[in-house]
């Protein structure tokens, strides 16, 4: 029994601290990438009815229509980020600046947010245009 314990005991201590310097290392390593990360924990606010805002060329004077007018806009950031931030700070838009003459159409909503805020959900995720007339 004793000769099971004691062959090869350099080798035997080499791997234990061989181990041990290992898990240090990736123990070490994890805790970095929460300290860097900050928390770990983050907050959900969902702003509803949020107007979608229009953007068209400075050229295009016609009167374009989004339906819905309104979305929920689902957003998640620091807790004390999300504590302080306001409805008017989160801007959902649709980009019509290369539109066409098609007179109905669905365009995908995008979201403006402030640093540090991260975009969860928009419901409708699309809305529909209705463009007017062009005038010549």
């Amino acid at each position: 029994m004793m000769d099971l314990l004691l062959k090869d005991l350099p080798w035997k201590i080499f791997s234990l601290c061989l181990a041990m310097v290992l898990w240090l290392t990736v123990h070490r390593i994890y805790e970095e990438s929460q300290t860097a990360s900050g928390s770990l924990v983050t907050s959900t606010v969902t702003f509803e009815n949020l107007p979608v805002l229009i953007v068209s060329t400075a050229s295009d004077v016609r009167d374009f229509r989004v339906i819905p007018g309104t979305v929920s806009v689902k957003v998640s950031g620091a807790p004390d980020t999300m504590a302080s931030l306001q409805g008017s700070q989160v801007r959902p838009m649709v980009d019509l600046t290369e539109i066409g003459d098609v007179k109905d159409l669905n365009r995908r909503v995008d979201v403006s947010t402030p640093a540090g805020v991260t975009l969860v959900s928009v419901t409708p995720a699309k809305v529909g245009i209705i463009l007017p007339p062009r005038h010549k």
